[in-house]
């Protein structure tokens, strides 16, 4: 057990809720620079008012990423993101609100809920009189989008701490996450020639067919068997019904456990071969977030059942900010957020009874690392 960890009741719900809302109701869609800057300073704001030092605003063209330290000594980065996946106008369709034990509205368990259970974890620590020197924070404004201007920040600070507690949303029935998946998408780009369907379709390249051929192609390069799998998502092809289409895309998705079957993947997509001999292929995208082992959480996962001895841990196929940490060799445990479900759905939700319970989690696992 956890020496002097914070009583569950200092966990009070209504607060969390409150701060929830706070940031469900500042809308925060990836791609959006000028809502994220808001999102930001809401953020930074309530890191603050729990906290009690001022949040860095770390400027970049996908919008601000939030930085916090509570003192000079680096010894855990808590990760998280603010930008989430709902256009804007979704809160007007799905507002914020509380039933039947479920809190939910846009981003709610992906990952909003994550970063308030947190910062109460670290606001009771602070008010039991513990320093929270060693502790950083970073809370990332492109994460659904693939971490492009924020991934170099994200490894800095991991190396820095040597420990990284991702505050993603759990898997089933509160899980945390112990390892993940790689994952990637790519897009393919045919080139055909257009004609009149009609009148003369043989002058035509068909680019419609010829993404056929691809799709099945592309499915074939999946292996189940060693959990990879690669999954054509999106196509589009033509410009009206009786035009011979001269282009169309294909995106794909890929999901891999291991770097080899990273790279056999990434090669096979590169070497796929059109099947008519006038039609072009480009093919581009790669593995971006390499696989997250379950070996890099093999430290921190004790940590986890001291404070809640009742947790189980599972891998999964998602991927997230904790696969670059993972992958740089610094011990990350993931899905420490919220429980509840529907990521990306509009029925995403949080169970709101596990909340006290989560933020209880993060001061346990913290006070551990800072202790050590």
């Amino acid at each position: 057990m956890v020496e002097n960890l914070p009583p569950i009741e200092e966990f009070a719900l209504e607060p969390m809720l409150d701060d929830l809302r706070r940031l469900v109701e500042v809308e925060s869609p990836s791609h959006d620079a000028t809502l994220l800057a808001v999102s930001a300073a809401e953020l930074a704001a309530m890191i603050e008012r729990h906290l009690g030092t001022p949040a860095e605003l770390v400027d970049g063209p996908a919008g601000p990423h939030v930085w916090w330290r509570g003192g000079p000594s680096s010894t855990v980065l808590l990760l998280g993101h603010h930008d989430t996946v709902f256009p804007t106008g979704t809160l007007a369709e799905r507002p914020f609100a509380v039933r039947d034990g479920k809190a939910t509205g846009p981003g709610v368990f992906d990952m909003l809920a994550g970063i308030v259970q947190a910062l109460h974890g670290l606001a009771a620590l602070r008010a039991g009189g513990r320093s929270l020197d060693g502790v950083e924070l970073l809370f990332s404004a492109d994460e659904e989008v693939g971490s492009a201007t924020s991934r170099a920040l994200i490894e800095e600070r991991a190396r820095a701490c040597g420990a990284v507690l991702v505050l993603e949303g759990s898997a089933d029935g509160g899980a945390l996450k112990t390892g993940r998946k790689g994952c990637g998408t790519f897009e393919v780009a045919i080139n055909g020639r257009a004609a009149h369907a009609g009148l003369e379709p043989e002058r035509g390249v068909n680019a419609l067919v010829e993404a056929s051929h691809q799709v099945l192609a592309i499915a074939a390069i999946g292996r189940p068997d060693v959990g990879t799998t690669v999954t054509p998502t999106v196509a589009t092809a033509g410009t009206a019904d009786n035009v011979v289409p001269a282009e169309a895309r294909v995106r794909v998705d890929v999901r891999v456990e291991s770097a080899d079957e990273a790279r056999r993947v990434e090669s096979e997509m590169v070497a796929l071969e059109s099947a008519h001999p006038e039609a072009g292929l480009v093919v581009t995208g790669a593995v971006n977030r390499p696989p997250m082992p379950e070996s890099a959480s093999a430290a921190l996962f004790p940590l986890a059942t001291s404070v809640h001895p009742y947790l189980d841990g599972v891998a999964v196929g998602g991927g997230s900010d904790g696969n670059f940490t993972a992958a740089i060799g610094v011990p990350t445990l993931d899905g420490l957020g919220a429980v509840g479900g529907g990521a990306h759905a509009d029925h995403e939700f949080v169970e709101v009874d596990t909340m006290p319970a989560r933020a209880q989690l993060i001061a346990g696992i913290v006070a551990q690392l800072l202790a050590s």
